[in-house]
């Protein structure tokens, strides 16, 4: 029994025998002789000893001690370390690793290839207006520099008054050269009328012997090769040029090959194909085969690789005749130029007219 109601108990116990006790007649003392009152034989006694036992009754209810509570005492953690027979070298805080920045790719180079530009005219101008727009790094020239005749005396206006500032040096009338040169022509049969190309030579500083020569630009090893069937080299399959053209293809390390003079190999136009320059320009590493001569915008397929003829840069326009089997994609109504825009992935081809309208564009991946 819980400790309170024990002491409840023990309270009622000791208010009944207290009312008890007032209500019991008092004991006669021990020798006093009994009165007449008092010597009543119906009256009944209370032994003294049953007081004494319910006394004795009542004051064993005091509360039963309960056993102490006892707790588990609490072993503190020891402070002093664990002997080791190997020392624990410190761990070593291991320093911040650098997320290297990706090497930003360089910008594409951008060129532009003109055809049979040579006359000074509106018409040219117009050209030449439209590949100032592109802001190219370099322009090439796909033969027919000078017109008519390839004189001394119209060579500066057939080229320079619209060009200047991509060619250096330049002793022309038209303005300020460039820093460097941006200007690789190539030759063509106009070129050469007047003093076997004398004129043509004495005006530019160029490359090699410079009838042909290569040179590198950004992610393009660039091939100029002299078509004339004049050349000093030869123009067959096996000529010294030839051969020269491909050992420098085999050995560039370039992302891209162009190739380009200008007799074209393979055309529709009304010069038609020419046969001496029907070289295996894919077999051998080119790219891209690029010449003029024919007056008109053709994209040809041949051996995997695309030939493109450009010959609009200013002369009259020509019409189409016989369709080469190779032949794509035909252009002949307005003039115009070639843009170009590589990178070591990738190489954007696009013919464009003097209005700014886009004719027909290629794309080739590495």
């Amino acid at each position: 029994m819980p400790v309170a109601r024990k002491h409840l108990s023990a309270g009622l116990l000791l208010v009944w025998l207290g009312m008890l006790a007032c209500s019991l007649p008092a004991l006669p003392a021990p020798d006093a002789e009994p009165s007449a009152q008092q010597s009543n034989p119906n009256a009944t006694l209370l032994p003294a000893f049953q007081f004494t036992l319910t006394h004795a009754a009542l004051t064993s209810t005091a509360p039963v001690p309960t056993e102490p509570l006892t707790s588990t005492p609490t072993t503190e953690p020891s402070s002093t370390p664990v002997p080791s027979d190997t020392p624990v070298p410190p761990t070593p805080t291991p320093s911040p690793t650098e997320t290297p920045l990706p090497t930003p790719l360089p910008p594409p180079v951008v060129f532009a290839a003109i055809g049979d530009y040579g006359t000074g005219d509106g018409n040219a101008e117009a050209v030449a207006n439209l590949v100032h727009s592109w802001n190219p790094d370099l322009v090439i020239t796909l033969g027919d520099n000078n017109y008519p005749v390839g004189g001394a005396d119209t060579i500066d206006r057939a080229i320079g008054r619209f060009y200047h500032d991509f060619i250096h040096p330049y002793g022309g009338s038209f303005g300020a050269g460039a820093a460097y040169n941006r200007f690789f022509p190539s030759l063509g049969n106009h070129d050469l009328n007047t003093d076997a190309g004398a004129p043509y030579f004495n005006y530019f500083i160029l490359p090699g012997n410079e009838r042909y020569y290569d040179f590198i630009w950004g992610p393009v090893h660039f091939f100029c090769v002299n078509s004339n069937d004049s050349e000093p080299d030869g123009v067959g399959e096996t000529s010294p040029q030839a051969v020269w053209l491909q050992n420098g293809l085999f050995n560039s390390l370039s992302a891209w090959n162009v190739v380009y003079f200008h007799f074209p190999p393979y055309s529709s136009g009304p010069h038609g194909p020419t046969a001496w320059m029907q070289w295996p320009f894919a077999a051998w590493g080119a790219d891209l085969v690029l010449s003029g001569h024919d007056h008109t915008y053709e994209r040809l397929d041949v051996g995997g690789i695309p030939y493109i003829v450009n010959g609009m840069g200013g002369f009259s326009i020509y019409s189409f005749e016989e369709i080469s089997p190779y032949s794509l994609v035909r252009y002949n109504a307005r003039h115009g130029a070639l843009r170009v825009e590589a990178s070591d992935q990738r190489l954007l081809i696009q013919f464009i007219t003097r209005d700014g309208v886009v004719i027909d564009t290629y794309e080739m991946w590495k």
